[in-house]
């Protein structure tokens, strides 16, 4: 694809930085070859597989939810694929498992149902289960896995002992952008619910929200939960991060379309918060902007706001030190983990552009989305 200057990208645009990539990439390194553990990309946090080139010399492999990230997995990444759904569908799990190293399903039920299939398709599968630890510190109720009434991973009142004779693994995933203590407490938790059954297995995955690459992390607290508990058991820990790898690896890149004032300033975008940034709708949260402070901090303050017909589509007040005029360009910082891969067309806005920022500062425009995009998923 094309290279070109930053000034010069189409808009809206993604564009990750390989330079800070790397910078994560290596952290999670260190904790891997010091703690014992293996790590694995998330794809349902971060999927721009024209990165996985770079990625794949630091992390393991990949964890999938489905049929789709599985042969993404297997035809881009092509290392361990692990994947885990809520259920599976009958037509899809002989393909999956043949795609798989790890299986995991989420109930004792689709276990039985599935195993022997899974098996029959890929004799070196290693079959496991996703159990509820019944603890979790996740800030928002929304992103809870172990929030009352549940339905991912099996309570220890569910748990079927029957599935060990083939059963070689257990999975939780408690957390939510969380450090290294939150996971000290769900490990007491599902010690106590599940430790029972530990030394049966052969494999840990500890799941995914550790907040590796955030500042104030506690890497060390990390590696000695993992040591302590490999020790412990005589098992192999997983451990599969998505937002952590793409942690503030790169903005996306808007420009301003119009200026209109009711009330106050409002800069309407080629972007949108509902199409393109839904998390800081749903989590919520505030995207940070570069060069802008809160609403007045500095001189000029606008409410920065979506190009659909969605009332809320807004991405919130901001102040810059100069008024903002038409053809701006807008960064909101950290926007490459769970952002393509919950970006929509609403209202038929266009997809961003995805651009990569190579080490030696040259950018690469690696896809541009079009009509047809637009069109094709709809018939």
């Amino acid at each position: 694809m094309k290279s070109t200057k930053i000034d010069h990208l189409p808009s809206p645009c993604w564009l990750l930085e390989e330079e800070k990539l790397i910078e994560n990439l290596e952290l999670l390194q260190e904790i891997k070859e010091k703690s014992g553990a293996k790590i694995l990309l998330a794809l349902k946090g971060y999927a721009l597989w024209k990165s996985f080139p770079l990625i794949r010399q630091y992390l393991d492999g990949c964890c999938a939810s489905g049929l789709h990230e599985a042969r993404l997995a297997r035809e881009e990444f092509n290392r361990e694929v692990h994947t885990y759904s809520p259920a599976f569908k009958e037509e899809e799990i002989g393909e999956i498992a043949s795609l798989s190293q790890h299986l995991v399903f989420n109930s004792p039920a689709q276990f039985r149902r599935f195993a022997a299939q899974a098996k029959e398709a890929n004799p070196s599968l290693s079959l496991g289960l996703r159990i509820n630890p019944e603890y979790s510190e996740s800030p928002k109720e929304i992103y809870n896995p172990c929030g009352l009434h549940s339905r991912l991973g099996t309570t220890i009142q569910n748990f079927d002992e029957s599935i060990l004779e083939t059963c070689e693994g257990l999975h939780f995933h408690a957390l939510c952008e969380q450090d290294s203590s939150s996971l000290e407490k769900v490990l007491e938790h599902f010690d106590m619910k599940f430790g029972t059954y530990l030394s049966k297995m052969k494999w840990i995955n500890f799941g995914g929200g550790h907040h590796i690459t955030r500042k104030g992390y506690d890497v060390e607290k990390l590696v000695t939960l993992i040591r302590d508990f490999k020790a412990r058991y005589d098992v192999e820990v997983y451990l599969e991060p998505g937002e952590a790898v793409g942690w503030e690896t790169g903005p996306l890149i808007a420009t301003v379309l119009d200026i209109i004032h009711n009330g106050i300033d409002i800069a309407i975008l080629d972007t949108s918060a509902e199409a393109h940034m839904p998390d800081t709708i749903i989590m919520p949260y505030r995207a940070e902007v570069r060069g802008a402070g809160e609403a007045g901090d500095k001189a000029h303050t606008y409410r920065l706001a979506g190009n659909t017909c969605l009332a809320g589509d807004i991405m919130g007040d901001y102040s810059f030190d100069e008024p903002l005029k038409v053809g701006d360009r807008i960064f909101f910082e950290d926007q490459m983990h769970y952002t393509m891969v919950k970006a929509t067309t609403f209202n038929g806005v266009k997809l961003p552009a995805i651009a990569i920022q190579r080490l030696d500062g040259t950018i690469e425009v690696v896809r541009e989305f079009s009509y047809e995009d637009f069109k094709k998923r709809l018939s």
